[in-house]
């Protein structure tokens, strides 16, 4: 059982929102400052942050902190901890949203871009995770969140090294949810299928067809859901019915089955993407 420490909302401290200028970690910002806790927001573009800083701070009343960081630079985030340690900071939460991905076959992908997604999904969550365990509130629950994704649950071709690197952030959440639970502290695993959080983002879900349009969810309405979780302490949060049954479907039918699937369609957006692509830098064909 989580011990009875006192409810977030009268905790002093700060919840800590990594990638928080994207979509979905803006969704996440403008959800937990309307619950009226105090945000530190990070990600790598210092006037899209100071710029949600103040909308934020302005709109809610709320205390709202910023540095920009590149979680892929170990010499970055140690500057981000030793502005912590600066400070004198706690904190009762962090949402890991921070990733990236470069859609398309391995053997076209560059070694930076293989490393970046490494580095961003993996090593820049594992580390700030591992992190901000040192720095929590001894006065609150501490809750964390990890994006991962619905693609976790399955071998993708087209999005091999993404797929593999949020799978790693399943098995890890729900590991770190049971080992730190005697310490007061949880791990809620987010895996939403597609989010239109950036045009590219919209484009993949467009180039899906009718499922990447079943399977999308609103982001305000999956990070309310995902606090909600976080806050009851829940391991594992699928928002959206029929992405639940995929999941549960999934898990039914052989793997090579599930990749071979999977293979076709993705294979099948990134071409209808890449063709797209081409007409638009050459309009004429």
């Amino acid at each position: 059982m989580i011990p009875n420490l006192n409810l977030p909302e009268k905790a002093s401290s700060y919840i800590l929102i990594t990638g928080a200028t994207g979509g979905l970690g803006k969704a996440f910002a403008v959800e937990c400052a309307s619950r009226g806790w105090n945000l530190f927001l990070t990600d790598t573009d210092p006037r899209a942050l100071e710029s949600l800083c103040g909308g934020l701070q302005r709109a809610y009343g709320v205390k709202v902190a910023c540095q920009p960081c590149d979680l892929t630079d170990p010499a970055s985030r140690v500057e981000l901890l030793c502005r912590f340690d600066r400070d004198a900071l706690k904190f009762w939460g962090l949402i890991n949203v921070a990733g990236t991905d470069f859609e398309g076959p391995f053997y076209e992908q560059s070694c930076q871009q293989i490393r970046t997604i490494i580095r961003l999904n993996i090593e820049g969550t594992v580390e700030m995770t591992h992190a901000l365990l040192s720095y929590r509130d001894p006065l609150a629950a501490f809750r964390i969140i990890n994006v991962a994704s619905l693609a976790a649950f399955y071998p993708m071709p087209v999005k091999a090294t993404y797929a593999a690197s949020k799978r790693f952030l399943l098995d890890f959440s729900l590991a770190l949810h049971n080992e730190i639970r005697q310490m007061g502290a949880t791990v809620t695993v987010l895996c939403p299928a597609g989010l239109p959080t950036t045009p590219a983002c919209i484009k993949a879900i467009d180039a899906q067809g009718i499922m990447g349009q079943l399977t999308t969810q609103n982001i305000g309405m999956v990070a309310d859901m995902t606090m909600d979780y976080a806050l009851q302490g829940k391991a594992l949060c699928i928002p959206g019915f029929l992405n639940r049954l995929l999941r549960l479907a999934g898990a039914l039918v052989p793997t090579s089955l599930v990749v071979h699937l999977i293979g076709s369609r993705w294979k099948a957006a990134h071409a209808s993407r890449s063709t797209h692509w081409q007409e638009a830098l050459d309009p004429a064909g």
